[in-house]
């Protein structure tokens, strides 16, 4: 029912606005534009430059699985001349609002629609479903970066040459944090590629970077973990010696508290690594509020803890 409120709230400000806030918001000369996570607003801020205004929904920390759009979010995105989300179920509980931009033909872009479904990870308690955190294999997020500036030159072809020239230059930093990702990885012995945290954000990072991953909770944060899961993780754990794991930047720390203390019991002591961005970037002040700073950040935590 509340959801139905919402829409219908949203249905009504654009019959009573009309045109007019678009116009005005156009007064500037840039393209306004919501992203929904901060992953994403970082890349159309570095491929739009100063031809967009570039609105996130989601702050650092925050968890895309959980969010939910108020109704000053929907508006944001009806007024806005395009809207940039993560899809593949990533913001879970904003779908069927995504659904009604479509039917009102809003300009919209999924960017995980515009990956080959043999590239993305299928989820194994949800065939046909795939995992939506697809930004931890560099080389994929490449091609979202790509996806957008497709975006961008189409919807404004003036200056589709910039957009071009901006994405070809981020590309090129983008295949060195490849690379720097490639070189850390190495450091690590095959046998301690084991990389534990709280819930699977990290299956493409550990498919593309040669890590057996695990999480505490399922693909989306909404799965809550039961004592099972803890038990059994913690068994897992104590049996190999996994050394650290890790908490998530948008995930609470209490869950792999539980599971430190369990694997504890079992006369074990595995240390909390660090803590790595998962469904976020890092504050906008830091290194860590843009991609290529977060990754960084994340695969050193990673290396560093477990080469102890």
């Amino acid at each position: 029912m509340k959801k139905h409120i919402l829409i219908l709230f949203v249905l009504l400000s654009m019959a009573i606005t009309g045109c007019g806030n678009q116009e005005t918001l156009k007064d500037d000369g840039k393209i306004h534009i919501v992203a929904t996570t901060t992953m994403l607003a970082d890349a159309v801020k570095i491929i739009g430059a100063d031809q967009v205004q570039v609105e996130g929904l989601m702050g650092p920390g925050i968890d895309p699985h959980l969010y939910k759009a108020s109704a000053g979010d929907v508006e944001k995105m009806h007024q806005a001349e395009l809207v940039i989300y993560n899809g593949l179920h990533l913001e879970g509980k904003m779908g069927e609002i995504f659904e009604n931009m479509e039917k009102q033909n809003k300009r919209i872009l999924e960017v995980g629609e515009g990956i080959s479904k043999d590239e993305l990870i299928e989820a194994e308690s949800s065939p046909g479903n795939y995992d939506p955190h697809i930004w931890f294999n560099v080389e994929l997020w490449i091609k979202a970066v790509e996806e957008i500036e497709k975006t961008l030159s189409d919807f404004d072809k003036e200056h589709a040459a910039l957009y071009k020239e901006n994405a070809k230059n981020y590309v090129k930093g983008l295949k060195e944090l490849h690379e720097y990702v490639q070189k850390r990885v190495e450091e690590v012995p095959k046998e301690k590629r084991v990389l534990i945290t709280a819930h699977d954000a990290f299956n493409y990072f550990g498919d593309r970077y040669g890590f057996e991953v695990k999480g505490l909770q399922g693909l989306s944060t909404a799965t809550e973990a039961g004592t099972a899961d803890v038990k059994n993780l913690a068994d897992y754990i104590a049996e190999n010696e996994i050394p650290a794991i890790f908490v998530e930047s948008s995930v609470p720390v209490k869950n792999i508290k539980a599971l430190q203390d369990a694997v504890s019991a079992r006369g074990f002591k595995v240390e909390i690594g660090g803590e790595l961005f998962s469904d976020s970037l890092g504050d906008p002040d830091s290194e860590e509020g843009t991609y290529i700073g977060t990754v960084k950040h994340n695969i050193n935590t990673i290396v560093d803890a477990l080469i102890k």
